[in-house]
């Protein structure tokens, strides 16, 4: 830890300074010395120089402007890293990105923010190629859940519809300063060369995924009555052509069935403009 700095709550700041941690955390990750890693929260650098010893560059966003004159004295002795000082979710990454060609994510995300920047990666049109981020436990349950089961919703239908995510890595809470309340594990996504699944329009895929999950108790056919104005036949229909039982809840579709749903709600809605 940084002498004298305390960390913030509101920022979820919880830094992995152990070493040991530090290398197996790179070796997790699919680099090469010739990627690029836009690396999401620079912290105190650590991370950052052992992303640096991996690959050629990384673009490092850190929010903190306490850490800032520490990080560029820190980070100077690394050629290839970029420091910026701004909130990712503020950000135009796609610009900021522009030029590098394909490139990785690398993060240790505070918590209150997991949800967020992985739904900003997975629906993002950028060149990403893996997403490496050390998230709490609960949240990489969430990540990595399946259809039925009670962490199962719309993060991980995105997961699934753009990666391959597998949990490399389980840290304790005491590898951290402060340590948080739980258990963390680093979460290594390779991004698909196209989605898992093809779907006739990416936006209603969105917003059937969406809808699914905005009234868990509710089933499927009361949910897009809800979501897209339907009919309860209109619904129906778009069950029907899809081979799901008017009673089953959005909480139990496969990718596979989400993907087919919304290619018969996009036929239903170009039935009622037509």
């Amino acid at each position: 830890m940084i002498k004298g700095f305390e960390p913030k709550i509101s920022l979820g700041q919880n830094f992995l300074t152990d070493e040991r941690f530090l290398r197996q955390l790179v070796e997790q990750t699919p680099l090469t010395s010739e990627d690029t890693v836009l690396e999401i929260g620079a912290g105190q650098g650590e991370f950052t120089l052992a992303l640096a010893e991996r690959c050629k560059n990384v673009i490092t966003i850190e929010t903190d402007g306490r850490l800032e004159k520490v990080l560029r004295e820190r980070l100077s002795s690394a050629p290839g890293v970029r420091l910026v000082m701004d909130d990712v979710m503020k950000l135009d990454l796609d610009e900021l990105m522009r030029g590098y060609g394909a490139f990785h994510v690398a993060a240790n995300l505070p918590y209150y923010l997991t949800t967020p920047i992985l739904n900003l990666l997975l629906h993002s049109v950028m060149p990403i190629r893996s997403i490496s981020v050390m998230v709490q436990k609960e949240a990489a349950q969430r990540v990595m859940a399946l259809p039925g089961t009670p962490a199962y919703g719309p993060l991980a239908v995105a997961a699934a519809y753009r990666s391959t995510p597998r949990a490399a890595l389980s840290v304790p809470a005491s590898a951290f300063s402060p340590p948080p309340k739980v258990d963390s594990v680093f979460l290594v996504m390779p991004c698909l060369d196209r989605p898992a699944v093809s779907v006739k329009d990416e936006r209603t895929f969105r917003q059937v995924v969406a809808a699914a999950f905005a009234m868990r108790r509710k089933t499927m056919l009361n949910n897009l009555v809800k979501a897209f104005g339907f009919t309860r036949e209109q619904a129906l229909r778009c069950l029907s052509d899809t081979g799901l039982p008017e009673d089953i809840r959005g909480e139990r579709l496969t990718l596979h069935q989400f993907a087919a749903l919304a290619g018969s709600v996009t036929d239903e809605m170009c039935r009622i403009k037509s």
